[in-house]
């Protein structure tokens, strides 16, 4: 027993090694991405910054653009999370809708409701750049996926439902991040941000009716 456990103990130190180590690439390449842009930020670079080879960030992150959009890797499977998990009695969407309108009062990033200034600039990176826009996509396809899998098995209903409950996530923090950007505070949008997802969430139970 005394082996397992020093196993155990040594594949927790492996984890949490690896885990900073992918915590500092990331940081160390969206700081030089921040100053200097993304295309001009050979991925050697940011190798060389934070200490690692090449082909070791490589196994970290499969593209250059992964360096960046880690960040939204923990949510890619959040909306089938909120529907497997909801209490009993309580709709996909209606659980959807709680769960985005409690991201706004926290100010979660994803939500774009959030106007702390390393944020934006981040943002800014984001919605800026086309490959990174591009890979984004591919993450909110993979979001589908998952979704629809939580919706009932993945079929064509269950993927036509999903796609249109993404989509709709992604219009509305595009909105709140437009305004926030053009010099609005996150305090002065959160009511409209409110109203916007209540009738999002409305009109997409009416068409769905889940």
């Amino acid at each position: 027993m005394r082996r397992l456990g020093g196993m155990s103990g040594d594949m927790g130190l492996r984890e949490r090694k690896k885990r900073r180590t992918y915590r500092t690439i990331s940081d160390t390449a969206i700081a030089l991405f921040l100053e200097r842009g993304f295309d001009r930020v050979p991925v050697a670079e940011v190798a060389a910054a934070a200490e690692v080879s090449k082909p070791t960030l490589f196994r970290y992150f499969p593209t250059k653009e992964d360096l960046v959009l880690h960040r939204f890797a923990d949510h890619r499977e959040e909306a089938a999370r909120v529907v497997a998990g909801r209490p009993g009695g309580v709709g996909p969407l209606e659980a959807l809708h709680r769960h985005f309108t409690g991201g706004l009062a926290r100010r979660d990033p994803v939500t774009g409701l959030n106007d702390d200034p390393d944020v934006l600039a981040f943002h800014r990176l984001l919605y800026g750049t086309p490959s990174l826009i591009a890979r984004l996509y591919a993450y909110q396809g993979a979001s589908e996926a998952a979704l629809a899998d939580a919706l009932g098995g993945g079929g064509l209903r269950d993927r036509l439902a999903a796609g249109q409950i993404v989509a709709v996530q992604r219009i509305l923090a595009e909105e709140n991040w437009r305004r926030i950007e053009a010099g609005e505070t996150a305090d002065g949008v959160e009511a409209d941000a409110v109203a916007a997802a209540g009738l999002a969430f409305r009109q997409l139970a009416e068409g769905l009716r889940l």
